[in-house]
């Protein structure tokens, strides 16, 4: 990693006045941003490598709503080397630079990480040369600005790549109220999915015994609970892709059992970063990621067959392959006898079956003698919608006995 950190510089006959604003806070009137200890969330697929300018307040230089503010760097001898000599120039319309120079805008805020955000109408020139931002979204509510994606803004390609020159970007945007927004500029260096998903395999993989703990602790009977949950139904297909997992894993900050697959979850996230668990829609940022070795080893498995794609976790921390049953074979199925219920816990499918009590059996008119002492696991697949199709189905099958 880089030991050089490039200051704010300014020109040697900069007029830099200061005054105190309603807050009472020093801002530079000549428009040389003032640092901050403001930090930003690190970005997955970024390395810092140096500090080419720190969070600096962006400051308003007059009573109008639209200011200015200019940033002066300087790169380094390594520096400048390691950006022209890590550029692609293949494609003649478009370089692409692995080592980039990154702008970074988020608001003032010292209390927690910030997350990137764009002042409003806000407009960059580096080196007197109109800089790409990310587009607005664009919104339907009337008097409302559309707001652009927070992302950093990658401004390689108008850098001066020479030790001896410095660069200036210049940053004009609108006042909001009651907020202060702030810049700093990085130098960094580009990660792909494929090298995350290295690191995510690098970092470990959380042992098969701490799921199988998890599945045990799931299915323990709670005896204040009238229903005994019995097994848990897990799908081996990650909801991203759609077939079956090769590298099952989930956040830690996560707490269901349903995975998804590490590789296909990053590649969303090159293209479009969210960070949002496909499972939950829970925050699931990459340093929370961990691959689950009990499902590894499911899926791994030879008892697992080619077209089993769901699978049933058991009381003991074991599983099984689900086979899947026929409509007919499911109303076929005596349930008369049985309390059956489905319910999604920390969203898992949980099958849940427990034979009636004889005290139960009496109030409830019209219900068949158990046949067996064992309880029957009785497969129903329930749309959120549909959760009271249980108790449907015990009215009607009560009234046809009538």
């Amino acid at each position: 990693m880089y030991q050089h950190q490039n200051l704010i510089s300014f020109p040697p006959d900069a007029n830099r006045v200061m005054s105190a604003n309603n807050n009472g806070m020093m801002n530079y009137v000549a428009g040389y941003p003032q640092e901050v200890d403001v930090k930003l969330k690190k970005l997955a697929f970024f390395d810092i490598l140096g500090t080419l300018v720190n969070p600096s307040l962006l400051t308003p230089t007059s009573s109008q709503r639209l200011h200015e503010n200019t940033l002066y760097f300087t790169l380094s001898p390594s520096q400048a080397t390691d950006i022209a000599s890590n550029r692609d120039i293949r494609n003649v319309s478009r370089v692409d630079y692995t080592v980039q120079v990154q702008l970074r805008f988020c608001l003032m805020d010292t209390t927690t990480e910030q997350d990137d955000y764009f002042p409003p109408n806000i407009s960059v020139k580096v080196n007197g040369k109109q800089c790409q931002l990310p587009n607005p979204i664009p919104t339907n509510k009337p008097g409302v600005e559309p707001k652009r994606p927070p992302r950093p803004v990658n401004i390689t390609g108008n850098v001066k790549l020479s030790p001896l020159v410095p660069n200036t970007v210049q940053v004009s945007w609108c006042t909001e109220f009651n907020r202060g927004h702030v810049a700093s500029i990085y130098l960094v260096k580009k990660l792909t999915s494929m090298q995350l998903l290295q690191r995510l395999k690098t970092k470990g993989i959380k042992a098969a015994d701490v799921t199988r703990a998890l599945i045990k602790d799931k299915l323990k009977e709670d005896a204040d609970c009238e229903i005994a949950t019995t097994m848990l139904r897990v799908s081996l297909i990650c909801p991203l892709g759609k077939m079956r997992m090769t590298t099952p894993c989930r956040a830690s900050t996560c707490s269901h059992l349903q995975c998804f697959d590490a590789c296909l979850y990053l590649q969303m996230n090159e293209r479009k970063p969210t960070w949002n668990c496909p499972v939950c829609d829970k925050q699931a940022i990459y340093e929370n990621l961990v691959i689950d070795g009990y499902f590894q080893e499911v899926i791994a498995s030879k008892n697992l067959g080619a077209d089993s794609n769901e699978i049933q976790l058991h009381e003991d921390g074991s599983w099984s392959a689900h086979v899947l049953k026929s409509d007919t074979q499911a109303l076929d199925t005596p349930v008369k006898s049985l309390m059956a219920n489905v319910e999604i816990i920390s969203d898992d499918l949980v099958i849940s079956t427990k034979c009636a009590s004889s005290e139960n059996a009496a109030n409830n008119q019209g219900a068949a003698e158990p046949s067996s002492t064992t309880g029957e696991t009785v497969d129903l697949t329930l749309s959120d919608s549909d959760e009271d199709l249980p108790l449907k189905r015990k009215q009607n099958s009560g009234n046809s006995n009538r």
